[in-house]
C-alpha cells in the first residue's frame, strides 16, 4: 500500500489539461486528421534532442519548430504568425472532466500539489489560471529553470530540493509513460493516468498507482 505522500507532482498537458482543442486547430490548419499526433511526437522528440546534446530551447520555440516541420511533411507553407496562432491556444485548454473533482478532494484531505510541465513558466501559469485550477497548486514548476526537460532526473530533483521533500515522499502524477518512468528512476513513487491511447513503458517498473483518470487516482491516494 502506498504511504501518503508529502508531495504530489502533476504533469500538465494531457494529465490535467485537454487538448483536444489544439488538435483540432492544428489538424484543421494542415488539412491531415494525424498531424497533431505527430507534430506532438516532434515536439517531445527534439525536446529531448536538446536536453541530450546539452543545449537548450524553450518549448513554445521547439513546437513552432516542429509544426514548421510537420507542414512541410504535408507540403503546406504557413506563416509564422498564423503558427503562433494556432499553438496560442494551449493556453486556453480547458481541465478533463475529472480533474476539478479530484483536486478539490486532494486539497479537502490535506496533500500539497505543484505542476511540472516541459512548457514555459509564463504560459504553464496562464494554462492553469485560465483551466481555474492554478489556485490548487502551491507551486507551478517549469522545466526552464533547469534547461533540462523531463524525464532528465534534473527537472525532478530540483522541485523535491525546491519543496523540501525526499524522493520517496512524492508522488508523480502523469499521463505519460516517460514521464513516469523519469520520475522512478529520480526515486519517486509514480501514479499513472492511463488517459485514451496512452499506455505505460513496458521495460520500466509498475508505477505504484495506475488509473484512468486523476480522480481514479486522487481516491486511491485518499484511501491508502
Amino acid at each position: 500500500m502506498l504511504n501518503k505522500p508529502k508531495l504530489i507532482v502533476f504533469d500538465v498537458n494531457e494529465t490535467l489539461l485537454n487538448l483536444e482543442p489544439l488538435k483540432l486547430k492544428v489538424n484543421h490548419a494542415l488539412y491531415n486528421d494525424f498531424a497533431f499526433d505527430l507534430w506532438f511526437s516532434k515536439l517531445l522528440h527534439y525536446s529531448l534532442v536538446e536536453t541530450i546534446t546539452e543545449q537548450y530551447a524553450d518549448f513554445s520555440s521547439i513546437a513552432a519548430a516542429t509544426f514548421r516541420m510537420v507542414a512541410q511533411r504535408f507540403e503546406i507553407d504557413i506563416p509564422d504568425t498564423e503558427i503562433s496562432a494556432i499553438l496560442s491556444n494551449i493556453k486556453n485548454l480547458p481541465p478533463h472532466t475529472d480533474v476539478v473533482e479530484a483536486l478539490t478532494l486532494l486539497k479537502k484531505t490535506g496533500h500539497t500539489m505543484v505542476a511540472l510541465t516541459n512548457g514555459n513558466q509564463d504560459v504553464a501559469d496562464e494554462q492553469l489560471e485560465n483551466a481555474g485550477i492554478k489556485g490548487f497548486m502551491k507551486k507551478v514548476f517549469s522545466v526552464e529553470i533547469v534547461n533540462r526537460y523531463k524525464p532528465h532526473s534534473e527537472t525532478y530533483n530540483y522541485v523535491l530540493k525546491a519543496m523540501k521533500t525526499s524522493p520517496k515522499d512524492t508522488l508523480l502524477v502523469a499521463a505519460h509513460g516517460w514521464d513516469i518512468v523519469g520520475a522512478q528512476r529520480a526515486g519517486m513513487k509514480t501514479a499513472f493516468v492511463a488517459r485514451e491511447g496512452k499506455f505505460i513503458y513496458p521495460l520500466a517498473s509498475h508505477p505504484d498507482l495506475t488509473g484512468k483518470t486523476v480522480l481514479e487516482i486522487a481516491k486511491e491516494i485518499t484511501q491508502s
